[in-house]
C-alpha cells in the first residue's frame, strides 16, 4: 500500500485543487500530499531489525520483516489523533525557517517532544524511538515544501493533514487494523475490512483496491499534465492477461502468504520499460516515464484481473 497512500492523497488534494486554483498550482499541492501521506509508514524502520539473522532464503527474509513489523506497524504514526499535531508541526517548522521566527521553531519543538512524550509513555522506549522518526521525517517533507514551493505555513499544514489523516484508511484490508485513535486506548475498528469470505478472494480484491489508488492518482496527474492517456498506454500491456496461467503455478495466495503472487504479478509490470522495436527501419525506441508507468500498471491490472478470474473458474 506504500504507493497506493501516496497516490491516493494525491488524487484527492490535487484533484480538488485544480477546480479552485491553477493546474501547475494544483499539481505541487498534490506532491506534498502524496510526500505527507508516505510519512506514517515509517514506523517500518523499525522491521529491519528482522533482516538481521533471517533465514530461508528470500521469502524467510520477506516474512521476517512483515513479522518485525507488528510490533509497532499501524500503531503510533497511523492515528488520526497524531496527525494534526504533526501537520501543524510541520507547518510552524516551515513558518519558522522561512522567516527565521525562533517563537515558531519552539512551537515546533514543543509538538514533536509532546509527540515524543506520549508516545514513550504509553508504548515504552520502542514507541519514543518511532514517533521521533515520525516527527524527523514530518519535518524533512516542511523542509522540502520550503525549499522548492513557495506554499505557506497555514498551506502546508492543512495540504499535509490530508495527507496524514487519509493514510489509515488505505489500511483496513490489509493486516490489522490501524490504531486510529492512538494513544488512547479506545479502538475504532477492531477487525480488518472482509472484502470476501474466501481467503484469496480477499487478497485479490485488497490488491485491487490497491490497484485503483494508484489509478486515481496516476489519472489526475496526466489531467493536471494535460497529457492524453491513451497516447501513453502501449498495446503490449495486454501480455498481461497472460498470467493467469499463474493460478496453475503459484499456491493461492493470502494474506499471510502473498509474497509469490505480489512479486510475479507486479513482474509483469516491466513490460512498460521494455524498449519498442520499430520496423522497417529497426529503430530502438525507449519509452519515456510515464509511458513506461503507465503500460506498466495497464499490464499488472490486467494480470490481476485475468489471475482473478482463473482462480474463480478453476
Amino acid at each position: 500500500m506504500f504507493v497506493g497512500h501516496a497516490l491516493l492523497a494525491f488524487a484527492l488534494v490535487g484533484g480538488t485543487a485544480a477546480v479552485l486554483t491553477d493546474r501547475r498550482i494544483a499539481l505541487r499541492l498534490g506532491i506534498v500530499a502524496a510526500a505527507f501521506a508516505t510519512v506514517p509508514d515509517v514506523d517500518m524502520v523499525y522491521a529491519l531489525v528482522g533482516l538481521v539473522g533471517a533465514e530461508g532464503g528470500v521469502m524467510g527474509t520477506v516474512s521476517s520483516f512483515w513479522a518485525a513489523s507488528t510490533a509497532v506497524h499501524r500503531t503510533i504514526t497511523h492515528s488520526l489523533v497524531v496527525a494534526p499535531v504533526a501537520a501543524a508541526l510541520a507547518g510552524a517548522w516551515l513558518h519558522g525557517r522561512r522567516r527565521d521566527a525562533p517563537a515558531w521553531l519552539a512551537v515546533a519543538v514543543v509538538l514533536g517532544t509532546g509527540l515524543g512524550t506520549v508516545a514513550t509513555l504509553v508504548s515504552g522506549a520502542l514507541g519514543g524511538a518511532v514517533m521521533a522518526v515520525f516527527v524527523v521525517a514530518a519535518v524533512a517533507v516542511a523542509e522540502g515544501v520550503g525549499q522548492y514551493t513557495e506554499f505557506g505555513a497555514r498551506t502546508t499544514a492543512a495540504v499535509g493533514f490530508v495527507g496524514l489523516f487519509s493514510h489509515p484508511f488505505g489500511d483496513l484490508a490489509t493486516g490489522e487494523p490501524p490504531a486510529f485513535l492512538y494513544p488512547l486506548n479506545a479502538p475504532l475498528v477492531t477487525e480488518r475490512v472482509a472484502l470476501a469470505d474466501d481467503a484469496t478472494l480477499h487478497l485479490l480484491g485488497a490488491f485491487g483496491v490497491e490497484l485503483a489508488a494508484i489509478w486515481a492518482g496516476l489519472l489526475v496527474a496526466m489531467w493536471l499534465l494535460e497529457r492524453p492517456v491513451r497516447e501513453a498506454i502501449d498495446f503490449r500491456a495486454v501480455v498481461g492477461v497472460g498470467y493467469a496461467l499463474a493460478a496453475l503455478a503459484i499456491p493461492a495466495p493470502t494474506l499471510d502468504f502473498s509474497y509469490p503472487f505480489v512479486f510475479s504479478v507486479l513482474s509483469v509490470g516491466m513490460i512498460g520499460a521494455v524498449p519498442r522495436v520499430r520496423f522497417p527501419d529497426v529503430a530502438v525506441e525507449r519509452p519515456d516515464a510515464v509511458s513506461a508507468a503507465l503500460t506498466g500498471l495497464s499490464a499488472v491490472t490486467l494480470g490481476g484481473v485475468a489471475y482473478a478470474v482463473a482462480y474463480v473458474l478453476l
